[in-house]
């Protein structure tokens, strides 16, 4: 069995959902799904899951939420190189170029980045299909 961290900051709620949507998607498709906030996981923890999620909104300039998120991030991203990696987030206002940014980020470290989901603000039915669909791939 698969095990996946979901791994995530969230202020409103919206990214959160998401999250727990992820969660279920890896669940239905047989795996082990365990969600943790962002000052919850750390660099040492990586070796125990097969996979991982991370979901953080859109913060400020289209960036990562820059106290919890972007230090965790930052500190663990070296170490997902091959890792299966799945990234989320909703967001307000802007087009999404976080989104396209963080996964530059990752994909340069050589993490293997499955897919990514975005929403405008809350999870409406298409974007929890699309979080079930990014968790099924993660197992």
């Amino acid at each position: 069995m698969s095990k996946v961290a979901v791994v995530y900051w969230s202020s409103t709620g919206n990214t959160q959902a998401m999250a727990e949507a992820v969660a279920d998607g890896i669940r239905s498709a047989g795996g082990d799904a365990e969600l943790k906030t962002a000052s919850e996981f750390s660099a040492d923890q990586i070796s125990n899951y097969d996979a991982f999620a991370f979901g953080c909104p859109a913060m400020g300039a289209e960036v990562l939420e820059e106290g919890e998120f972007q230090p965790m991030w930052d500190s663990v991203k070296g170490s997902l190189s091959g890792k299966k990696t799945g990234l989320f987030g909703s967001w307000g206002w802007g087009g999404g170029a976080w989104m396209n940014d963080w996964e530059a980020d990752a994909m340069g470290c050589g993490v293997n980045v499955v897919g990514t989901v975005t929403c405008n603000q809350t999870p409406d039915e298409a974007a929890v299909a699309e979080c079930n669909d990014l968790g099924k791939k993660l197992v």
